[in-house]
């Protein structure tokens, strides 16, 4: 017979392991998140080269919760303006246009004006 609290206990420590290795901490190859890298990835495909123009902020979440991240939009846009933030990473990989929020605390605009 198993016992059922201490089967529990061990499938629950197992998931919450995986979880955090698996998505809440950056990868020692790059740096970055699950998230981070499907970001990256949506941009690359929408052509959001350096050379190329601005697009919406709700553009890119929207491609990146449709197609690679079915998870809440904020969550997304919350890891998509870390990207752009230059006191958040050492090398800001988006080049944002708008309010990104500041050092101070202060948030980001809302995804529609950035």
């Amino acid at each position: 017979p198993v016992d059922l609290k201490e089967a529990l206990e061990r499938r629950y420590l197992a998931y919450a392991l995986s979880t955090i290795m698996h998505r809440a901490l950056p990868d020692v190859r790059d740096g970055l998140k699950p998230v981070h890298r499907r970001i990256m990835h949506a941009m690359r495909l929408l052509r959001l080269n350096p050379d190329q123009g601005f697009a919406k902020c709700a553009r890119i979440v929207g491609d990146v919760m449709g197609k690679f991240h079915p998870h809440g939009d904020q969550s997304i846009y919350d890891a998509l303006v870390r990207l752009a933030q230059d006191f958040s990473m050492r090398y800001p990989l988006v080049d944002g246009q708008g309010n990104f929020g500041n050092i101070d605390g202060d948030n980001a605009a809302a995804m529609r004006y950035t």
